[in-house]
């Protein structure tokens, strides 16, 4: 199997996320930003290979299933990071409604395609506006959390207002994944009801 350079771009993608936790629980005062910048440069090689690979051909059937399971951990491990760092039930809340909804509509995919039907649930526009908008949420809060410990580390510049507006855009971005789930599973409802019947 040859590696193309999306999917090379795929697994650094997969080795950042082991370094933005461990950054996210080193001790230093300028770990919250080196905690972001790495959550920033696994999102940006997420963009990078999808443009590669249709820009150039470079597609493979290994970089497909690969690229959205590296997604699916970088954000998951995000929200876990979040939620230890700021405890609270909103907060745990939305972070279950995103993990939820990426194995729920994972699992439809997955078996839409086992019945032939995998373009009935492709990514629609919502899909892609919501991942911008809770990607931008992941990257504040990334900077403005910190992990519950004793002495605490002290606040980032300008740490309050950024934690405020990632705060919000993960509420929207909650929001919008609940209502791109419906998408998804409107789209294939009729096969779904099809399959009763036989």
């Amino acid at each position: 199997m040859k590696l193309t350079l999306p999917t090379w771009l795929t697994l650094l993608r997969m080795l950042l996320i082991p370094v933005m936790v461990a950054t996210f629980y080193m001790p230093w005062q300028w770990s919250n930003f080196a905690t972001a910048a790495v959550f920033g440069l696994a999102a940006l090689t997420d963009w990078l290979d999808g443009w590669i690979a249709r820009r150039f051909q470079m597609s493979s059937a290994f970089g497909a299933f690969l690229d959205p399971v590296a997604d699916k951990l970088m954000v998951a491990t995000a929200l876990f990071l979040i939620v230890q760092g700021h405890p609270t039930p909103w907060m745990a809340f939305w972070a279950a409604v995103i993990v939820g909804r990426e194995i729920a509509v994972s699992a439809l995919r997955e078996w839409m395609a086992e019945l032939g039907q995998r373009a009935t649930v492709k990514v629609a526009a919502i899909g892609k506006f919501k991942t911008v908008v809770q990607m931008v949420a992941l990257l504040c809060l990334l900077y403005a959390v910190t992990p519950q410990k004793n002495p605490p580390r002290p606040e980032p510049w300008l740490g309050g207002p950024i934690f405020h507006i990632g705060d919000w855009m993960l509420a929207v971005a909650a929001l919008l994944t609940l209502w791109s789930a419906f998408l998804y599973l409107r789209a294939a409802w009729p096969t779904l009801k099809a399959g009763e019947h036989h």
